[in-house]
């Protein structure tokens, strides 16, 4: 399967997703439009993490469909996407889907909750009795994810300014959260490295000069254990974050101001500002928004909603970014974004 990129419309009167192909460059064209047979909002922002993501090996891609409470599953074969089937997501307004293995979990934003499914055999089907309320009514959240072992699942809740950790039994069932208190407020997108550390965007109700990010260690048994707190990375509106594949690395895209920051991750596991702006779509302007590190690891991919266009940069060996492109036929009600 060659490497691509893949984002949702959003679009309330039928929800589609866009694929580009992927050249040895980086540069993006465009393959195609295809419907996953629901519906988006329609509103010119899905504010949330990972509503559009891609399996393990890269043979299946996930996406919600917030305006009709779906899930679509589609395969990637060699000549695009194949829609594969649809299930309810088992709440309302679905923003944000994780999936590790054959399991898959889907964060419910309307009464707040997750819902378990298997897939396989090219199917998605639901896991009876799984859903799972955040930790209030007003949780407001915004991704949710595994840990690399698939053993915790974890969902940031930008209402309550907390997170909340599932531990998932053999059976796949997601236990009672474990809930801790932020350590900024606003806890937006995260990302996990593989040996468990936890790194968590922060932006402080969009308060200009106010983002930040910060660092937990996820054991075995779901707890969270802050190792970095709010490292302020100067800019605006900090939500999404894509860490590169050595974990060495975490870019964030400040939605308030346009920008790139990167993060080093120190071999003690703990964070520090490495580049403000190692990256823009407009410094100063907004639209930055969900962003994904290519399967290889060679390139960082961003949504710019406002100005309908996906932005591409190299990633180097001492994260720093090297633009490759800016890609249109994006509409502005764009939402998700996967790489391979």
């Amino acid at each position: 399967m060659s490497p691509a990129v893949y984002v949702q419309t959003n679009d309330a009167t039928g929800n589609e997703v866009i694929a580009f192909g992927r050249a040895e460059d980086g540069a993006l064209a465009p393959q195609g439009r295809h419907s996953t047979g629901g519906r988006g909002t329609g509103m010119p922002h899905l504010a949330s993490a990972g509503s559009v993501v891609l399996n393990d090996d890269g043979r299946w891609l996930l996406a919600v469909n917030a305006g009709s409470d779906e899930l679509s599953l589609f395969a990637v074969q060699p000549d695009g996407l194949r829609l594969a089937g649809r299930a309810r997501s088992g709440g309302s307004k679905p923003t944000s889907v994780a999936v590790h293995g054959t399991l898959v979990y889907v964060l419910n934003n309307g009464a707040p909750s997750i819902s378990g499914f298997t897939l396989a055999d090219g199917k998605l089907t639901e896991l009876g009795g799984s859903t799972r309320p955040l930790s209030s009514a007003d949780a407001n959240p915004a991704q949710v994810s595994f840990t690399a072992d698939g053993k915790v699942l974890i969902v940031t809740e930008r209402g309550t300014n907390t997170i909340s950790s599932y531990v998932i039994d053999e059976s796949g069932y997601a236990q009672d959260p474990a809930t801790i208190k932020s350590s900024g407020q606003t806890p937006y997108g995260f990302g996990l490295t593989a040996d468990g550390s936890l790194i968590v965007s922060e932006a402080f109700g969009g308060a200009p000069g106010a983002a930040a990010a910060s660092c937990y260690a996820v054991s075995g048994a779901g707890e969270l254990t802050i190792i970095s707190g709010s490292v302020a990375d100067t800019r605006t509106e900090v939500c999404w974050v894509a860490l590169t594949k050595d974990d060495r690395f975490a870019f964030v895209t400040n939605f308030g101001d346009g920008t790139v920051s990167c993060y080093e991750i120190t071999t003690e596991r703990s964070l520090r500002l490495h580049e403000p702006v190692a990256g823009s779509t407009g410094q100063g302007e907004k639209g930055i928004r969900d962003e994904a590190i290519s399967g290889d690891g060679r390139y960082l991919y961003a949504i710019d909603a406002d100005a309908q266009k996906v932005c591409g940069w190299t990633v180097g060996q001492d994260g720093q970014l090297k633009p490759v492109g800016e890609f249109g036929g994006v509409p502005d009600t764009v939402a998700g974004l996967a790489a391979s």
